[in-house]
């Protein structure tokens, strides 16, 4: 199966356990590091994940995809939030992240630059929108977006 499909499988067999326990799935990723193979399953709630949210999950799924055996590959099952800095990619995320700080990287420069810092104001068919911090509104095309994430602002911490 291809790494695509087995994202999709793992993602319909595990969405309902980690939903269970309260919580978001807020990705799946199947990658090759090296020579060795990781299953990442990324949790989120509102209030932030504990380290038993992570082994519950963990502990819960683990016999599920044994018993489903979706991938051919031995690799490493990990359970993790996804962070203070978190990387945008599906429609709830950029929802979910409505107004906080992001970084967005572009495939090529823009204006000169291939960074834009700003407030996020949402995701729409033109793209990815942001107010840059002179106020202005600035949407950039989800073709030319490299990758989207949300800025931890340590200084409020």
């Amino acid at each position: 199966m291809k790494k695509e499909g087995i994202v999709a499988t793992v993602r319909k067999l595990v969405q309902p356990v980690v939903e269970s326990f309260g919580l978001t799935l807020w990705d799946v990723e199947f990658v090759r590091e090296g020579s060795e193979w990781y299953l990442r399953i990324t949790i989120d709630k509102p209030e932030g994940v504990t380290i038993e949210d992570c082994e519950n999950v963990h502990l819960a799924i683990d016999p599920l995809l044994d018993d489903a055996d979706p991938i051919d590959e031995s690799y490493h099952l990990e359970v993790s939030s996804p962070g203070l800095e978190r990387v945008l990619t599906e429609p709830f995320h950029f929802e979910s992240c409505k107004g906080e700080k992001v970084e967005v990287k572009l495939y090529a420069p823009l204006d000169g630059s291939k960074s834009f810092i700003g407030t996020l104001s949402g995701l729409t068919e033109s793209g990815v929108v942001i107010f840059l911090p002179d106020g202005n509104e600035r949407t950039f095309p989800r073709a030319s977006v490299a990758s989207v994430k949300t800025c931890a602002d340590f200084d409020e911490f």
